[in-house]
């Protein structure tokens, strides 16, 4: 499941549900000034929990003991849209698994169970009518149920040597699924989405999500990750709506009635969180790799011509990985599937992923940036997590770190290293932030819920743990590893020994020490350098002292690069740091230019090394990597008086790196010093010309902060940019200038189908306050997703202070709405914030402790309890 955040700039090109609360907070608090690092609208990681916080420990989480084993699913299917039900029969093959077994287990939560019947074992059920299927029921059976277990009381005793096939007819009613007592979460599994079809431009749909256990609100079944079936689902449906499955469509079958039944199969076993069902109006584009292997892509209508821009790299990503997992992509087909509401950021669903609605876009918001990092981290899962599982959720880092992995590999072999590394950081910041508050290992045996391992340990950690043993491995090895390691649990399960075992073999070498720092452990290195050089003896000291809390983690393990500098010239030297302190000395004719400890950019943990204003120059005009670069531009910000500085600064506005050039550009907001004529002539060049639209952006943002009018002519111009994102930065400057066609440019964009677009022109009209502008401020949040929405509610809030009181009072009831009943939390959460501005309207206070009160989703009610009454 993805938990990807991308690069936040002027609006959220992608973002997922499971990690937006490490963001939202800091759009809150920190405004926006700039685009560049450090100065992000939404910074990176900045949530954070009470200090001092400690996160509780939980019961011992073992795999789930296997009485029996499930072999294959059939399910029949269709679909109550007026009460959201799901009545349905469902035929399981299974055979105990060791011992002798006279009951099944099965889990299925909320069902109306209709009855229990013993099958004799066809040959064929996936093709097998209902006529064949009844005439092999051999009797009922007794069985006991409470809304949450399915106990079957079988016939007589089996043995593992015996298989057994039961058939249960039911009724699923996933609304009525009861949350997690423990922390209130609740998977419903199976989602309505405007079943009545009365959310105008909202369509109809139907969609599962089966992580971690929401398989089985839907289906009977033993929800456990190490359980492997196959199966035939056979779907019916209106004849107007598409279905998707996991496997290949069999056949399609219409009746009189105006119904269809699909016939999907998948041949190869899965764990049951990895089923999945979808259904509604979709469009649908193809692609067809050499070996057969059909690949398709299924988008709401209006963005069909859009789906090859969205998803079209996923032939090449499949070739890619095959290639460098050493593993051919082991399944019969893969789709990818964007629905509305979706709970999750993206769903690994073997064969079939779903994605929430943010990853449609038209071919032009492409420019901007496009979702290639969730598509790599979810079909990467189809190896790790899909093909090869973790055997319980404790194991969850064997899923995620490697997809999570996955997003930089991809990246380094389509971007270049440079971006790869800009990726790599924002994932180390995210699990930094992290781990000021909630330090656990990665692999965890005692947990509270099953949803607290969807952290930044299991995936930002786990993908920088897996950069560090591909450094120290080398690629040959590295690879190799992963090759075993599959092809020795293929369609099986795995703990993590497994893959330390897999290391081992290929490497020759004892591991156990890295996995167990890593792994095992919580916590990370924390590293202070000090360097001093003697004249008397031409040596440099390099004292490295772990300063990390050795009781609560380790003393590490860090097998390092150096590079130092001397006249000019670079030597690299290995270091081994295996002690608390160290002190390690180096020839040197003369006092180093620079020493670089990690000179690789691969430690995972933070090195305090101070190095004065000549030091880090030197560091960005001759370190080869993307993050040293990207230090040293950070600590030459505010240094703009020396003109040593300020000439380093201006060459790095010409960096092949976006990211670096960006970072350069903003250095430059509200500079009035030397030089300034032809240091904005530059900026002005870099708005018109760079090649990245973020580079771009900044740009403009950068020139509107000088306040002179030397940059209205690019402003307008920039309104006809190929980025979105460029001229909703542009547009926003040019609505808040003195030009005379405000009011005509605000019309021309006010109806652009780019959400922050319409913000910015929203932004303008905020300012303007006219009431007869209330009703456009709800039909443009009404149609926009989800990410934007929120971003659009902060916006609705400035127009509604400024305003009278009673368009504030025509807001409340529909803001409460939002508050109260939107699918996405982060949503409920804007607008509980702009009702927050409204408080001196009599009763809106209590109104929002009412909404505070009866919220259920977790995440949301921790941020509502961390800030008070926002």
């Amino acid at each position: 499941m993805s938990k990807r955040v991308a690069d936040m700039t002027y609006t959220i090109n992608y973002i997922t549900i499971r990690t937006f609360i490490f963001i939202i907070l800091g759009f809150l608090f920190a405004g926006q000034a700039s685009i560049a690092a450090g100065k992000t609208a939404m910074p990176d990681t900045v949530y954070r929990r009470n200090p001092g916080m400690r996160t509780p420990k939980g019961p011992y989480r073992p795999e789930r003991p296997k009485k029996n084993d499930l072999i294959y699913t059939r399910l029949d299917v269709s679909f109550d849209w007026v009460r959201q039900q799901v009545p349905a029969s469902a035929i399981i093959k299974f055979k105990p698994h060791f011992y002798p077994q006279n009951t099944i287990e099965l889990d299925a939560k909320s069902f109306d169970i209709k009855g229990v019947v013993l099958l004799d074992t066809l040959s064929n059920l996936g093709n097998a009518s209902s006529r064949d299927i009844a005439r092999k029921t051999i009797k009922k059976l007794e069985y006991t149920y409470n809304k949450r277990k399915l106990t079957v009381k079988l016939d007589r005793s089996y043995t593992r040597k015996d298989t057994v096939c039961i058939k249960i007819e039911y009724i699923a009613k996933p609304n009525e699924v009861k949350g997690n007592a423990q922390n209130g979460h609740s998977e419903k599994g199976l989602y309505f989405i405007n079943a009545d079809g009365m959310d105008e431009g909202k369509p109809k749909q139907i969609w599962t999500q089966g992580e971690t256990e929401g398989s089985s609100c839907w289906f009977p079944t033993i929800d456990a990750p190490n359980q492997k079936f196959t199966q035939d689902f056979y779907i019916t449906v209106d004849s107007t709506y598409k279905t998707l499955s996991n496997g290949l469509l069999i056949s399609q079958e219409k009746d009189e009635k105006g119904f269809r039944t699909d016939h999907w199969k998948q041949s190869l076993p899965h764990a049951p969180y990895l089923a999945m069902m979808a259904v509604g109006d979709f469009a649908v584009a193809r692609d067809m790799m050499p070996n057969g292997l059909e690949l398709s892509y299924y988008v709401e209508p209006k963005y069909g011509a859009d789906a090859h821009a969205i998803f079209g790299r996923t032939p090449e990503m499949i070739g890619f990985f095959s290639n460098v997992f050493g593993v051919d992509y082991p399944w019969e087909k893969y789709a990818q599937i964007a629905v509305r509401d979706f709970v999750a950021g993206a769903m690994e669903n073997t064969t079939a992923t779903v994605h929430e609605e943010g990853v449609q876009n038209d071919t032009r918001s492409l420019v901007d940036g496009n979702s290639d990092a969730v598509i790599a981290h979810e079909l990467a899962h189809h190896w790790f997590g899909d093909y090869v599982t973790a055997e319980e959720w404790g194991q969850l880092p064997l899923n995620e770190s490697f997809a999570n992995y996955a997003e930089y590999l991809w990246s380094e072999y389509n971007n270049g290293r440079d971006e790869a590394d800009w990726g790599n950081l924002q994932e180390m910041k995210q699990y930094l932030a992290e781990s000021e508050t909630k330090k656990v290992p990665m692999i965890r045996y005692f947990y509270k819920d099953a949803e607290d391992m969807f952290d930044s340990h299991s995936y930002a950690k786990g993908g920088r743990i897996l950069y560090m043993l591909r450094a120290y491995t080398g690629e040959e090895a590295f690879y190799a590893a992963l090759k075993s390691y599959l092809k020795s649990h293929a369609f099986g399960t795995a703990e993590i020994d497994d893959l330390r075992m897999a290391f081992e073999k290929v490497t020759g070498e004892d591991l156990n020490w890295f996995f167990d720092q890593w792994f095992h452990r919580p916590g990370h290195p924390v590293l202070a350098v000090n360097q001093e050089y003697s004249f008397a003896t031409n040596k440099v000291s390099l004292k490295i002292r772990q300063t990390q809390d050795t009781l609560a983690t380790t003393v590490y393990r860090l097998p390092l690069k150096v590079d130092i500098w001397i006249a000019g010239k670079k030597t690299r030297h290995d270091l081994l740091i295996d002690k608390a302190s160290h002190t390690f000395e180096f020839p040197a004719a003369q006092k180093p230019d620079l020493i670089l400890v990690d000179a690789e950019a691969q430690l995972l943990g933070s090195i305090e090394h101070e190095k004065d204003k000549k030091e880090m120059l030197f560091q960005y005009l001759h370190a080869d990597r993307f993050l040293p670069k990207y230090e040293a531009l950070a600590q030459l910000e505010g240094k703009l008086a020396d003109s040593t500085v300020r000439n380093v600064l201006v060459q790095a506005m010409n960096d092949p790196f976006w990211k670096l050039r960006q970072m350069a550009i903003s250095n430059f907001a509200e500079y009035d010093g030397e030089g300034f004529a032809a240091i904005e002539k530059i900026i002005q060049s870099r708005a018109r010309i760079d090649e990245h639209p973020q580079v771009r952006a900044e740009a403009i943002i950068t020139l509107a902060s000088y306040g002179d009018n030397n940059s209205d002519l690019i402003f307008r111009e920039s309104l006809a940019d190929t980025s979105y994102q460029v001229v909703s930065v542009a547009l926003d400057k040019y609505l808040l200038g003195q030009a005379n066609d405000v009011n005509e440019v605000a019309a021309r964009f006010e109806n652009s189908p780019n959400d922050a677009i319409v913000t910015s022109v929203a932004n303008y009209y905020a300012g303007l306050a006219q009431p007869d502008r209330f009703e456009w401020f709800l039909e443009k949040m009404k149609r926009m997703k989800p990410t934007e929405k929120y971003n659009f509610l902060q916006v609705f809030g400035k127009y509604l202070i400024k305003s009278k009181q009673d368009i504030q009072r025509k807001s409340i009831p529909i803001l409460e709405g939002m508050a109260r009943n939107n699918p996405a939390y982060f949503v409920r959460f804007g607008a509980f914030q702009a009702l927050g501005l409204l408080t001196d309207i009599p009763g809106v206070a209590a109104l929002r402790k009412d909404i505070r009160s009866k919220e259920t989703e977790p995440k949301l009610k921790e941020m509502y309890s961390q800030f008070g009454e926002l």
